[in-house]
């Protein structure tokens, strides 16, 4: 496998993880919530609030918020994203440059 294979398949792997991490976090927000609440009311038993705390340890890891990170749609990389357009600053300057990106221009004065 040359190095140019190799890096777009680690690539293509970030960005699927990120992928599955969202969907994680989105299918089970509202239960997560609602144990993490009880767990962390102090006016509750402390029976329940252990109950909870054990239920949230159930969860896999892909439905906590804290593993979805923002990265580049197109190469993966996990640093310097632009949020409003999904992209790494590079890839955003190469399709801003193309006039890819709608409302974009190169600034002059």
């Amino acid at each position: 496998m040359s190095m140019a294979n190799a890096n777009k398949a680690m690539r293509n792997v970030r960005i699927m993880r990120d992928v599955k991490a969202r969907k994680g976090v989105l299918n089970n927000e509202v239960a997560r919530r609602a144990y993490l609440y009880v767990a962390r009311n102090t006016t509750l038993p402390p029976q329940v609030r252990h109950q909870a705390q054990l239920q949230l340890n159930t969860f896999d890891k892909y439905s906590r918020p804290t593993t979805v990170k923002n990265r580049c749609s197109e190469t993966g990389r996990g640093r310097g994203i632009i949020s409003e357009f999904a992209l790494c600053r590079f890839q955003f300057r190469l399709r801003a440059l193309h006039g890819e990106l709608n409302g974009v221009r190169k600034a002059c004065w």
